[in-house]
């Protein structure tokens, strides 16, 4: 059986304030024309469908679209929400749509549930892991941890249960939406940090043919059964090195399987330059990123006069401008950002108990106060406005 294995499309995102809807629809596009040119059996979308909880109407004509022309093909899909993905209002009307072929699993309860497929070879059991946040449902999976890894083991748990009693040579998929030991992050996904653990060991999924994973924005494969899709679009600068692309992954009998990239189109090419602005004006190998998106990091002592309209000139395209002046290694201000790059929120609470104590650090109960106190915020930032006492499994906006 052949699937298509996407994910992260953020239907209604846009790019530092570009709206990238035509460039969503011609993915869109792009994805329905794989599916009949290459002759997909079944489509997997491993969540974050839209950017935010509440997404903007063009983004759910959008989605309707996509769903309309697949349940044409008549090509069975399978889709789990995402961190950013109301999960209530994804499932809403999931077991009429479901009679056209379009199987949303939203439900953390019934990750145990498989979509069964079939080809010459048997069953194949597809089953969907919405993205668990563990302070929502670790009492109704009944994990022994408070952690990423505790729930999703308690879902795989429940994936190897039904398996067993499946006929023997059974094979089976999984999507999911976390991320896992092993991952290359980019600066647009949001952090699902949960009491200072935020990823989970690949050996979680042993014991399924494939993994079919999302939240991660770059194409990658953590084993040869478990492989991230990434976003069909550049979100964030950080992508400027992606290559955009869909697996197309074919699961023969006994769970032999190979895998093979599909590009996504690209709208436009993204750029960082970095330099003193005269540099980044004159310097000719830059030629080349002329019509890209370009994020420039400008690195002059003291802030140039008007360097937007300046650089715009040469850059039509130019997105964003960041400041780093050169600073010596003594600079306070340096050694400052030094210290918070790549921490996490609970990392920079310990960090501030430490400093205000001088340097005593918090202790145990100390450190489970804080990490209480930032999983009950997350688990606030979880209801969208206006819908208090409905937990959506998102965090609020993104970072970046």
């Amino acid at each position: 059986m052949r699937f298509l294995h996407t994910s992260d499309w953020h239907l209604g995102r846009s790019f530092h304030r570009v709206n990238l809807l035509s460039a969503q629809r011609e993915f869109i596009d792009h994805l329905v024309a794989t599916v009949r040119e290459r002759q997909v059996d079944a489509v997997l979308v491993a969540g974050d469908v839209y950017d935010r909880a509440v997404p903007p109407l063009a983004a759910v004509e959008l989605f309707d679209d996509a769903l309309h022309r697949l349940a044409g093909l008549g090509v069975p899909t399978v889709m789990i929400s995402g961190n950013h993905d109301s999960a209530r209002r994804l499932g809403v009307g999931a077991g009429l749509i479901e009679r056209a072929g379009i199987h949303l699993r939203t439900d953390p309860a019934a990750c145990g549930t498989p979509v069964v497929l079939a080809d010459d070879h048997g069953d194949i059991a597809l089953y969907g892991l919405p993205y668990l946040e563990p302070a929502l449902v670790r009492e109704a999976l009944g994990a022994d941890g408070a952690g990423h890894p505790a729930v999703l083991r308690a879902a795989m748990d429940r994936v190897r249960a039904d398996l067993a009693t499946r006929a023997p040579g059974t094979r089976s998929v999984v999507l999911a939406h976390a991320f896992v030991t092993g991952g290359a992050p980019s600066d647009s996904e949001r952090d699902i940090t949960v009491g200072g653990v935020d990823s989970v060991p690949a050996e979680i999924f042993d014991g399924v043919d494939y993994a079919a994973l999302g939240h991660l924005h770059g194409s990658q494969a953590i084993t040869e059964r478990i492989r991230y899709s990434g976003s069909p679009l550049a979100y964030s600068f950080s992508e400027a090195r992606h290559r955009k692309s869909m697996w197309l992954v074919d699961l023969g009998p006994g769970g032999a399987l190979s895998a093979e990239r599909v590009d996504c189109p690209v709208p436009r090419p993204l750029a960082r330059i970095r330099g003193r602005i005269d540099e980044l004006l004159s310097d000719p190998d830059l030629d080349r990123y002329e019509d890209a998106w370009v994020e420039a990091t400008l690195t002059d002592p003291a802030r140039p006069h008007e360097p937007m309209p300046r650089l715009a000139r040469r850059f039509p395209h130019l997105l964003s401008l960041v400041f780093d002046p050169e600073r010596g290694p003594e600079d306070p201000l340096a050694s400052y950002a030094q210290r918070l790059r790549g921490r996490t929120d609970r990392q920079i609470a310990e960090d501030f108990v430490a400093h205000v104590r001088g340097g005593r650090g918090p202790d145990e109960a100390e450190r489970a106060v804080l990490g209480a106190a930032l999983d009950a915020v997350r688990v606030s930032a979880s209801e969208p406005a206006g819908t208090a006492g409905e937990p959506a499994q998102t965090a609020g906006e993104a970072r970046g």
